[in-house]
């Protein structure tokens, strides 16, 4: 094949511009379509967990502190189970218990500081109930231990 044979040759350049337009039209109405449904699938989602500790500022002793699970609407979610662990203040080990009926977790700490430092948190997470809508991914609140 000579030089003169390739650009006489307009087999391939004819409805190639046609044709990646029409590629290209139909994915984005493809994924417009997708992202439509995964938005409209959000609101059969599920919900983040949070946990309200009281009280939320406590001193390095042992004491009980009430946390209460609760929902994006601030309602209490029974069945949950509430886990404190050490953050910048020391735990002998990881709290763990399980909410009531009305949301709340009674659980014993005892916080220990170092011996320079004024202040620290402890971590708390929240398991969901199994079987429910509930997720606890976000960092959730924390309790204070100050020194006098």
């Amino acid at each position: 094949m000579s030089f003169t044979d390739f650009r006489q040759d307009e087999r391939a350049i004819e409805g190639l511009p046609v044709r990646l337009v029409i590629a290209f039209v139909v994915g984005v109405a493809t994924l417009s379509v997708m992202l439509s449904m995964i938005s409209g699938v959000q609101s059969f989602g599920v919900s983040e967990l949070d946990a309200k500790p009281s009280p939320e500022v406590v001193q390095p002793e042992s004491q009980t502190v009430s946390i209460t699970a609760i929902d994006p609407e601030g309602a209490p979610v029974a069945d949950a189970t509430v886990l404190v662990k050490r953050g910048s203040a020391q735990l002998d080990s990881p709290a763990v218990e399980k909410t009531g009926p009305n949301g709340v977790a009674s659980v014993r700490i005892e916080p220990r500081l170092g011996p320079n430092q004024a202040e620290g948190t402890l971590t708390i997470e929240v398991k969901p109930p199994a079987g429910s809508q509930y997720m606890d991914r976000r960092e959730n609140s924390e309790i204070l231990v100050i020194r006098d």
